[in-house]
């Protein structure tokens, strides 16, 4: 499964074998199989969900003092090639420490609710090299540009990251994900706005059912519409909204923000090279694919590649 190739390559990276990566293969079912296929995996990893502050003790800001910030930056127009982004910056300084970025292909479909399965294999990616190169950068804390728990399924992108990568994670959203009762209508212009009137304040965003998912945040007194922040993984409601309070300059908490800024010069300074059309009596291109193969399958193999990719000994830019 997605699950056991992760964790069995960690060890094999850890362990220093690493093996070189192998082919990603295209997917064969209907988008209601892959869908079933992820639930289970998403239901499993959720059950391993802690939000509390106690194994990473970060109730206490003052522990804090390397923080990270993932994003992934899509070229215009292009839902297939991207920029994936770590970055780790001093707390409470918030100045760059570490930064690296690859290009990535995001060969996944896109099904509402299952982002993490698109983006979370080349985030992990990112994370062993950084365990590899400077594991004294490896950061307490990392925002994630995506939701935690404020998610339909309650394990959103900064969830599965955080549980396969065991790291606190908080996600921060600058749209609110409707469900549970919470809406635009019911949030926006009902008695949030009344309490979000200056830089700092927050409001809870507590469902129907009466669960607290997060809280909406002004960040700034600049920024007048709020972010959407929830825990991830290893870190309580309310310390994930005081951790991005901390960390907000502007209206995204500067480790998400820099990640972002980063990412979208790279993809400018690294465009991708023009595809010239092959020659006349050359093969279709549908007839060079690669092997079609069936939906558990190509999840193990695009977990493997995700993770063995290390091998390939890409140089960070770090500064």
């Amino acid at each position: 499964s997605y699950i056991t190739q992760i964790r069995l390559l960690f060890t094999t990276i850890d362990g220093k074998n690493v093996v070189s990566v192998p082919a990603l293969l295209k997917m064969e079912g209907s988008t209601a199989e892959i869908r079933a296929q992820w639930e289970k995996e998403q239901d499993e990893l959720k059950r391993q969900l802690v939000l509390s502050d106690e194994r990473a003790n970060l109730h206490d800001l003052a522990r804090l003092t390397l923080v990270g910030g993932v994003d992934i930056s899509y070229l215009k127009g292009d839902d297939v090639n991207a920029c994936a982004a770590l970055v780790v910056l001093s707390f409470p300084q918030l100045e760059v420490v570490y930064e690296d970025y690859e290009m990535v292909e995001l060969d996944a479909p896109f099904i509402s609710g299952f982002l993490a399965f698109r983006e979370v294999p080349h985030l992990l990616r990112l994370f062993e090299r950084l365990k590899a190169s400077r594991p004294d950068l490896m950061p307490q804390l990392v925002c994630v540009d995506g939701n935690g728990v404020l998610h339909k399924r309650g394990f959103g992108l900064a969830s599965h990251l955080g549980v396969l990568a065991s790291v606190p994670t908080i996600g921060v959203g600058k749209t609110l994900l409707c469900f549970d009762g919470l809406s635009n209508e019911s949030v926006k212009n009902g008695p949030m706005r009344e309490r979000l009137c200056a830089g700092g304040d927050s409001f809870p965003l507590i469902g129907s059912s009466g669960k607290l998912h997060g809280f909406a945040l002004r960040s700034t007194d600049r920024s007048p519409n709020p972010i959407y922040v929830s825990a991830g993984h290893l870190i309580s409601q309310e310390s994930a909204l005081r951790c991005v309070v901390a960390m907000c300059r502007y209206r995204v908490p500067e480790p998400v923000r820099m990640a972002d800024l980063g990412s979208r010069e790279y993809l400018r300074r690294h465009p991708l090279p023009t595809r010239t059309a092959a020659p006349a009596s050359a093969p279709a291109a549908s007839s060079l694919a690669t092997p079609r193969v069936s939906v558990a399958l190509w999840l193990s193999i695009t977990a493997a590649g995700a993770a063995l990719a290390l091998g390939a000994g890409l140089v960070a830019r770090r500064r």
